[in-house]
């Protein structure tokens, strides 16, 4: 995807004797002579003075290609020569966004550095609900570093945390909550537990809960997490063990973390706590 898109032929090489020219572009002759020079086709092309923001008739730029590609080192010499980091097709899919679809994290952190937007607009397609609901757990921490808001709540899919139990991603849904993401906030009245039971991910099931998920809340259909869960199954089964009231353990976990809010994971460490009570707080297995 980074590669030829045009060129002169009969060039000489930048840098290189007026003697040393290029073949025409794209046969194996031009191709062996640009290893000979130490050049890749697109520094080439750049140096010749090729139009980075060219873009296609759907407004796809050569930075949307390299970054749905993951071609990090290509998105870089785009960048570096003057190549826009917010433009948006005519779909509003913007550079991020692709690179969090391909799961290119180191592209992702490049571009975040270069000054991309994690979201032009609300109507826009969002990068972190991309990477969340790819499973690309890298890209969506690498968001959430440099300051993604976690519960950034999208009109057609909700908060991350929702989209992650839909698509039944359980690393994000751990690393979500891990991080603070409210357990209670899905798509309006519909909660992440209710997307949970409704593709009968008992392991999510059982992490929502534990992170203090409420199973009585009721969505716009009035049903609680309970009436979607399948009869008989597994789910049925975890969410009827957890309609009586918590532990004493588990509610002062719950009030502990709530208090600190979303800088839990950080707080605890500081707090030299006995190792075993450390643990149980950050949820860790021992």
């Amino acid at each position: 995807r980074c590669g030829v898109f045009g060129g002169v032929s009969g060039s000489p090489l930048p840098g290189h004797s007026s003697a040393m020219t290029l073949p025409a572009m794209g046969t194996p002759a031009a191709l062996q002579e640009l290893r000979r020079a130490g050049l890749s086709p697109h520094s080439l092309l750049l140096l010749q003075g090729f139009n980075v923001n060219l873009l296609t008739t759907d407004r796809v730029s050569a930075l949307h290609e390299a970054c749905l590609g993951g071609h990090v080192a290509c998105a870089k010499v785009l960048l570096e020569n003057g190549a826009q980091v917010n433009a948006a097709t005519i779909d509003g899919v913007t550079p991020l966004f692709n690179a969090c679809c391909s799961g290119s994290a180191a592209c992702v952190s490049m571009l975040l550095e270069c000054g991309a937007k994690a979201r032009l607009g609300s109507h826009l397609p969002s990068p972190m609900h991309e990477a969340v609901k790819r499973g690309h757990r890298e890209c969506m921490e690498t968001l959430l570093a440099h300051e993604v808001d976690i519960d950034q709540e999208d009109p057609q899919h909700g908060t991350p945390l929702y989209m992650a139990c839909t698509y039944q991603r359980t690393e994000c849904v751990k690393k979500l909550l891990e991080l603070g993401a409210n357990v209670n906030v899905g798509k309006g009245l519909d909660t992440p537990l209710h997307a949970a039971a409704r593709k009968s991910s008992v392991e999510i099931v059982v992490l929502l809960t534990d992170y203090g998920a409420d199973p009585k809340c009721r969505n716009a259909d009035l049903k609680c997490a309970l009436d979607l869960a399948t009869p008989h199954s597994k789910v049925e089964q975890a969410l009827l063990l957890r309609e009586g009231p918590a532990s004493l353990a588990q509610l002062c976990r719950l009030c502990i973390r709530r208090h600190l809010g979303r800088s839990c994971l950080g707080t605890v460490p500081k707090l030299h706590l006995p190792e075993p009570l450390e643990n149980f707080l950050l949820h860790r297995s021992v």
